[in-house]
Order: structure tokens, then C-alpha cells, then sequence
């Protein structure tokens, strides 16, 4: 038995089982080792003393459970509200009213001034009746600090990178409007097609927005069709081509035959976009892209598809390859919100797929999705 769930000498009372129907680990009846569970578990008899103090109530208070243990509640969890009041003076579990039936989460103070997130629960043997266990659980503030953190960032980023297409808009619109008499034909229409390029720009950041939602959320839908990647990655080329690129800066290699592909072709188009997109504007030489058949990332399958994107430029840092598929990293360049790879990681993995980045034969940065087929049951 871990020391952590050792209990107390004499807090056994008639409101737990028998010591020795207990499971091992288990000191206070509750059907499993309370070192197991991931949030702090402290409980307290029906006079107040420490019964039980697990293995994550000794990391988030940075308390020993054995000196925890038989001491009182209020000696062994020194708690204080944020105006400095002690909590279990304030709240009395065992002297208030006998109605309440615990104590909602909140954000209380241990001594040194660490935050933790505390919730009670009053255990009575009837309605009104007086408080047999006390049982508090703990969480430790810094997960959600991060995502608030996260949350802070996006909404900075979003407002920062909106606020620029806006202002364009909102300048070039309201010129045209009081001056429109005043400009040749080739002036609006420079003006409106920058207009349109920044509307893009906005709905372009919006999509994000809710992709980065549905991924966190775990919500983001794949509808899965055919879909020849060999022929998609061919497009995107063409298009960058139209645009100006040189023919000669892209090679695409398709290992034949490949097996056929079930996936969501705009989410794969997405994909593929940003990784081109990186490869053309952060990378230089020529951009090769492998689409060849490889080992199924998922255990009941045997074949899938992998596609390499990989360039001749400076190549992401060793330091920084941890960092590349989450939020907001940019590289050595500054420019755009830093969201495209992470959706896109979201965007693989929601397909059941895996993907990897590292340093091409080249010394360029080397991106390689791999995907399962996921054939419907009914093509099995």
C-alpha cells in the first residue's frame, strides 16, 4: 500500500467497510486506489481528521501524505479564499448547516500563495444528519492557466491580424464612396480588387478560427470520398505556376500503383496547400513532393498513402521541430497568425493519419503526412 493511501490509526467508523473487505490501496472504501485517480483526493472523517491524502494531493500541495494523515482537516490543508480568510472557518462543514451538501470549485489559496482549484463534497448517512466523511478533491490551476493563456493569444493574434484587411477595406470603401467621381477607371478597379484580396484575407482568418474551434472541441468532420492526391498535389501546382512560379521549381514523384484513397478531398486540398505554401514561401530551390504507398498508420490496416513535401532552403532548427505543429510558431519569419500547421495536424489526425516533419536530403525542411486508406465497410 502506498503511503499516500495509508490510512489513519482508528478512522475506521461505522460509515466504511470493514478493513478487510477493502481492496488493497483502497483505505476509505472507495472501490479503487486513490493514488490512480489524476486529481487530489483528500478525505476527512466525521471528526475531521485526515483519513486519506493521495499521490496527487501530495504533488499539487507539495504536502506528505504521512504528515498529513490523523492530522485535522484544517491543519493538515491550510486553505484561504482570495481576500485571506481561512476557508474552513469560513465554510465550517462540520458546525454549519446540516442542508449543504458540499462546496462548488473555486480557485483558494495554499500557504506560499499557490492557486489550486478546490470542490467539497459533505457525505451524511440521511438527509440533515451529521457529516460522516468529508471528501475534497484539488486540481492544480497551471493546465488552465495555460489554456487561458492560449486563449488570450489567439484573440490578440485574431484582432491584430483582422484589424490590418479591415482598415484597408474600410479606407479604400469609404474613398470610393466620397470621391468616386474623381478616380479613372484602372484606379477603382485597383481599389476594389485590393478590397477583395483583404476580404479574402478576413475569410480566410475566419475559416481558422472555426477549424482551430472544431479541433479542440473535437468536432471537426471528415467527409470521406475518393480522392486521387496524385492529381490534387498536380493542381496546386499548376495554380502556383499561374501565378508566376517557375515550372522548374516543383517536381512531383507519384509511386504507381497507390491504394485507393478515402478522405475529405477539401480538407486534403487544405493540407496540401499549406505545406506547399510553407515550402514555396519559406524554403528555396526546387520543392519536391513524393506521394508514394506506405504501411497503414493504423493497426487493422495494412496499406496507406504518404506524401513528402521537402525544399532546399535553411531547414527548420533541431531546437525548434518540437514546437512546429502548435500554436502561433512562426519560424525565423515573421508574417501570418502561426495557425496553418497546427489545423493541419488537426486536420491529418482527425483522418486517423500521422505527421512528422525533420530536415529533407537537402538540408530543407522535410513534411510527411501519412493517411490510411479507410475504404467504407461495404468496399471491405
Amino acid at each position: 500500500m502506498s503511503v499516500g493511501t495509508s490510512s489513519a490509526p482508528g478512522a475506521q467508523d461505522a460509515g466504511s467497510p470493514p478493513a478487510a473487505s477493502r481492496p488493497p490501496g483502497d483505505p476509505v472504501g472507495l472501490g479503487i486506489d486513490p493514488d490512480h485517480l489524476p486529481d487530489g483526493l483528500v478525505v476527512a472523517d466525521e471528526q475531521g481528521h485526515v483519513i486519506c491524502f493521495n499521490a496527487a494531493a501530495e504533488r499539487i500541495t507539495a504536502v506528505r501524505a504521512r504528515d498529513a494523515l490523523g492530522q485535522r482537516l484544517e491543519k493538515a490543508l491550510p486553505l484561504e479564499d482570495l481576500e485571506g480568510r481561512r476557508w474552513w472557518q469560513l465554510t465550517d462543514p462540520y458546525g454549519g448547516l446540516a442542508i449543504r451538501v458540499g462546496q462548488p470549485e473555486r480557485n483558494l489559496l495554499l500557504p506560499g500563495g499557490r492557486e489550486v482549484l478546490v470542490s467539497a463534497r459533505y457525505v451524511r448517512t440521511r438527509p440533515t444528519g451529521p457529516l460522516r466523511r468529508l471528501v475534497v478533491t484539488l486540481r492544480d490551476t497551471e493546465a488552465r492557466r495555460r489554456t487561458e493563456r492560449s486563449h488570450a493569444e489567439l484573440i490578440a493574434t485574431v484582432a491584430h491580424e483582422l484589424r490590418s484587411p479591415l482598415t484597408s477595406v474600410k479606407g479604400f470603401t469609404a474613398t470610393l464612396l466620397a470621391k468616386w467621381e474623381r478616380f479613372t477607371d484602372d484606379q477603382k478597379r485597383l481599389m476594389l480588387e485590393t478590397v477583395d484580396a483583404d476580404a479574402d484575407r478576413v475569410t480566410r482568418l475566419i475559416a481558422e478560427l472555426l477549424d482551430i474551434s472544431r479541433i479542440d472541441s473535437g468536432r471537426l468532420e471528415v467527409r470521406r470520398q475518393p480522392v486521387d492526391i496524385g492529381a490534387a498535389v498536380g493542381r496546386h501546382i499548376q495554380a502556383y505556376v499561374a501565378a508566376g512560379q517557375p515550372a522548374d521549381r516543383f517536381l512531383l514523384r507519384v509511386q504507381q500503383p497507390l491504394p485507393d484513397l478515402w478522405a475529405d478531398p477539401d480538407k486534403i486540398d487544405q493540407v496540401l496547400s499549406n505545406l506547399l505554401e510553407n515550402a514555396v514561401r519559406h524554403g528555396e530551390g526546387t520543392v519536391t513532393i513524393d506521394v508514394t504507398a506506405t504501411a497503414s498508420p493504423r493497426e487493422d490496416e495494412d496499406t496507406g498513402t504518404s506524401v513528402i513535401v521537402s525544399d532546399e532552403g535553411p531547414g527548420i532548427p533541431e531546437e525548434s521541430m518540437n514546437r512546429v505543429f502548435t500554436r502561433f510558431w512562426r519560424g525565423s519569419k515573421r508574417g501570418g497568425t502561426g495557425l496553418g500547421l497546427y489545423i493541419v495536424k488537426g486536420i491529418v489526425e482527425a483522418h486517423g493519419g500521422t505527421i512528422t516533419v525533420g530536415r529533407a536530403p537537402g538540408a530543407g525542411a522535410e513534411f510527411r503526412f501519412t493517411l490510411p486508406v479507410a475504404a467504407p465497410a461495404y468496399l471491405a
